[in-house]
């Protein structure tokens, strides 16, 4: 999927790959863990998009594929956070718990004919090129990780 995203003077495409789940690198406990009360708040049930940004290290550049990179360290960071690989479930009362099913997180890789210098000092919210990126990748539950030129 190849989108435009311009913001005054900037200007440049998206390139998105298809989603896949990356999965722990190794198995994982299968068990139900239940959220403490402070997490299980009616208040706090809303997701929170994640977009991630990753500068080219000159030092690796050529050597190494960085989206392979990120893919393995978070497919490895998911054996010891094992229950961010799981999926929410809704238990009696309407109690909030993790299945710890191992299935993995969503990861979409993104290119872009941009650099993040391009993009400013400051990427925050109110930054219309941040707002485009989420608006033509992030819905509920994706883990967006793009690279830029």
């Amino acid at each position: 999927m190849a989108s435009s995203v311009s913001s005054a003077a900037l200007v440049f495409s998206v390139r998105q790959c298809d989603p896949e789940l990356v999965r722990p690198a190794k198995p994982t406990p299968r068990e139900v863990k239940q959220l403490s009360d402070i997490d299980d708040q009616e208040g706090l049930r809303f997701h929170v998009p994640v977009i991630m940004f990753y500068p080219s290290n000159p030092l690796i550049k050529g050597k190494e594929d960085p989206v392979k990179v990120i893919r393995e360290a978070l497919g490895k960071a998911l054996v010891y956070y094992y229950p961010f690989a799981g999926r929410l479930i809704e238990g009696e009362n309407r109690k909030l718990m993790v299945d710890c099913t191992g299935e993995g997180v969503l990861f979409i890789e993104a290119d872009a004919d941009t650099t993040l210098d391009n993009l400013g000092d400051a990427i925050q919210p109110m930054c219309p090129a941040l707002r485009s990126f989420c608006m033509m990748f992030l819905a509920p539950g994706r883990f967006l990780v793009p690279h830029l030129s």
